[in-house]
């Protein structure tokens, strides 16, 4: 027996991963064999314990674990004793680290109980320490594995796995893998969304919630107990609504229905910082519970954030046509600019690039002149709509919804067409790299490239087997979009709320002339052509294929 005294700590481990079923792994009962085996040998004195309960194995920055090493490092103990190697750790390399470098270098004793190491009597470095240490490892690594593949399973499935839910919902009762609607926080999400599409900007939007005294999405879920993110910007202490909250939830395509799983992973089991993975690694499931927000005010949504959303000094307000107004000759944005003479202010949009900038034809419109022309080409372009819509009632509708279902079966076939030439270009490229043909550059850039335009071409069939699967349903968006022009029937004023819903771009082509791309324009023309078809079908008394 040694003379010397050991002034040791009891490290004790337990993770969530660990098997609870095993009761030899429990805190208590690891505290018990450490006592027990302190008590069998008087030259060792038990001056700490340190216990992380909850943490991986697999990482070496736990909260107690940092604190004995600072104990270590002090010259306070020189002893460590626990139930077995893998309580220290199970990366393989970070625990040999440890045992042959660190412990050493500082003259500490290690013991691990069940697995017979004492460095007091081995090296640390023998053979069964490193096949332990192996071991412990690719015990980590199978569970990773183990746990992604039941979580890809899960998320494929439509299962929420996610800790915290998103802000507006909660998780059933019934089943805690699907969210449904928490009333309170779902009609302020529907609030921030109206006063978005009324021509709010971000920030101000916030301003309005705070004054309200409404709690911010971390404030409430802290205020009723329920689990919140603990980084980054949940950090501060006191959350207030802000721009950036505010954009995160009119962003969030959660609130139509949409499931979004997986944005976000480790590379491995070993490293746990977050990285974004590319949308086509993205767990996506439609319908997967109800939604806050009508998938068309979502859309419309995401068409204001992309545009130019300026403000005017001192205005809590969007400009009337911000984003929308853009030159017809080179495709600038116009800018809105003020001008004062004597009492009176003038308000003019012109094109910032200019001659000097190489726009040929730079135009240049009194704002209240341009008002005037939108207001009457939106009130004639609803008229159109309606006359349309009560042409199609007084046409055969099966033989117009037969042309309009032959249309997007055409266009579904050629999209196909396309995805299976992107799926033969992919299957070729490896192939090409390996033979040299292309440089593991260009094999890089194609191959992200046949990504995004196979993601795209996916995303547009899905949208079309939608559209046509409505259209055999009787329930054909053609009415939804056509409801979303009569609603503003009678309009006598033109204001933010009304561009953004009904216009998707007005280019300036001169001091006269203007050309207004209206929203659903694709759909007025499709619902067109096949109403004129069966028109001239029915005239005729032929059917055309």
């Amino acid at each position: 027996m040694s003379e010397k005294q050991y002034k040791a700590v009891k490290y004790i481990r337990l993770s969530y991963t660990d098997d609870k079923a095993n009761e030899s792994d429990s805190v208590a009962n690891q505290r018990k064999l450490l006592d027990s085996f302190i008590e069998g040998h008087p030259d060792i004195e038990a001056v700490l314990e340190k216990v992380d309960d909850g943490w991986s194995g697999i990482l070496f920055d736990r909260p107690a674990f940092k604190e004995m090493m600072t104990e270590i490092e002090a010259g306070n103990i020189n002893c460590v004793i626990v139930k077995d190697l893998s309580r220290l750790g199970r990366d393989y390399i970070e625990t040999g680290r440890h045992l042959r470098r660190i412990f050493p270098a500082y003259g500490v004793r290690f013991i691990a109980i069940n697995d017979n190491i004492d460095t007091l009597k081995d090296s640390g470095d023998d053979l069964v320490v490193s096949v332990k240490s192996i071991i412990n490892d690719a015990y980590c690594r199978d569970i990773s594995v183990k746990t992604r593949s039941a979580l890809s399973a899960k998320r494929s499935n439509g299962d929420y796995v996610g800790a915290c839910t998103v802000y507006g919902y909660k998780k059933s009762e019934e089943n805690k893998n699907r969210l449904e609607i928490d009333e309170y926080p779902a009609g302020v999400v529907q609030n921030i969304f109206k006063m978005k599409l009324d021509g709010m900007s971000a920030a101000r939007i916030a301003d309005e919630l705070n004054s309200r005294g409404i709690l911010s999405p971390l404030a409430y879920k802290k205020d009723r107990g329920l689990p919140h993110p603990k980084k980054g910007y949940a950090d501060k202490a006191d959350a207030k609504w802000s721009a950036t909250t505010v954009i995160r939830i009119l962003k969030d395509e959660t609130y139509t229905g949409t499931l979004l799983q997986g944005r976000q992973g480790t590379l491995n089991y070993k490293l746990k910082d977050l990285i974004d993975k590319p949308k086509s690694e993205w767990a996506r499931t439609e319908d997967a519970h109800e939604a806050i927000i009508h998938r068309q005010d979502f859309d419309l949504v995401q068409r204001l954030l992309r545009l130019d959303t300026r403000t005017s000094p001192g205005s809590d307000a969007v400009q009337l046509f911000s984003g929308v107004l853009i030159c017809g000759c080179c495709g600038s944005r116009m800018t809105r600019k003020t001008d004062r003479y004597k009492d009176t202010v003038y308000h003019y949009y012109y094109c910032p690039t200019g001659k000097k900038g190489g726009c040929k034809s730079p135009a240049r419109i009194k704002e209240s002149e341009l008002t005037d022309c939108v207001l009457e080409s939106l009130k004639a372009h609803i008229r159109n709509v309606a006359s349309l819509e009560a042409l199609l009632e007084s046409t055969d509708s099966k033989a117009v919804e037969s042309r309009l279902a032959r249309r997007i079966e055409a266009q579904i076939a050629e999209n196909e067409h396309q995805l299976k030439q992107i799926g033969g270009f992919k299957s070729t490229l490896y192939e090409n790299m390996i033979k040299g043909i292309i440089s593991t550059e260009d094999y890089k850039t194609f191959r992200a490239k046949y990504a995004e335009d196979g993601n795209c071409l996916q995303h547009a069939v899905s949208t079309l087997r939608q559209e046509l699967e409505n259209l055999r349903n009787h329930k054909s968006g053609r009415l939804l979009w056509m409801e979303h022009f009569k609603r503003f029937e009678g309009l006598t004023e033109l204001d933010r709320k009304t561009v953004a819903h009904l216009i998707q771009s007005v280019r300036i082509m001169g001091k006269t002339e203007l050309q207004i791309t209206f929203n659903y324009q694709m759909e007025y023309e499709k619902a067109l052509a096949a109403c004129s078809e069966a028109i001239s079908t029915k005239s005729t008394g032929t059917e055309v294929a």
